[in-house]
């Protein structure tokens, strides 16, 4: 696969990889852990990729076929990529297919609850889904489910008014997560 990026790839070729890249950039925006309190942990990283992956996914659904396909393939890639990073961080070759089979599983149940709180009046039912999936329901990890619904809503929001085509040539935007709160610099 690498050998096509460097011989004979079609310039669409890395529109899915230049979309999936900038999901991840936004998905590991330190605002998000240190602001909003998501867990930096694999497992918290895991679900803010999951996160901005729905995203583009869910806005790239209205993109007709062209936009399926890329979508299809910004898939491809989310999931290629944690076979890798599941082989780097030791799994098993014999363990891996049945984690990423349980991920790509997860990844669905998300995808569901995720749009049917954004289809739902008010943040509440997101705010649920959210706190379950990315905080784990715990209430010491100071987490912040409501602020992070209202953040997916405005994200949701943003995206789609982001012309389709822009999209299709490998060009998104993610608005700011959250304000960080200024740190005063250490005294000495």
């Amino acid at each position: 696969m690498i050998w096509k990026r460097f011989f004979g790839a079609d310039s669409r070729d890395e529109v899915p990889y230049q979309l999936y890249g900038a999901a991840v950039r936004q998905a590991r925006s330190p605002a998000f852990y240190l602001d909003g309190g998501v867990p930096d942990t694999v497992e918290g990283r895991f679900e803010m990729v999951a996160l901005h992956a729905w995203l583009l996914l869910r806005r790239l659904r209205e993109g007709g076929e062209a936009g399926k396909a890329v979508g299809q393939k910004v898939f491809d890639i989310l999931f290629d990529d944690m076979d890798q990073t599941l082989r780097e961080m030791g799994v098993g070759d014999l363990s891996v297919g049945k984690k990423i089979k349980a991920l790509a599983s997860s990844f669905y149940g998300r995808m569901q609850a995720y749009d049917s709180g954004l289809q739902a009046s008010g943040d509440e039912l997101l705010a649920v889904a959210l706190s379950r999936n990315v905080y784990g329901e715990n209430p010491e990890t100071g987490g912040q489910p409501e602020r992070l619904a209202a953040y997916v809503r405005r994200a949701d929001r943003d995206l789609h008014g982001q012309a389709i085509a822009e999209m299709l040539a490998g060009r998104v935007v993610f608005g700011a997560p959250f304000q960080s709160i200024e740190m005063a610099p250490d005294t000495i």
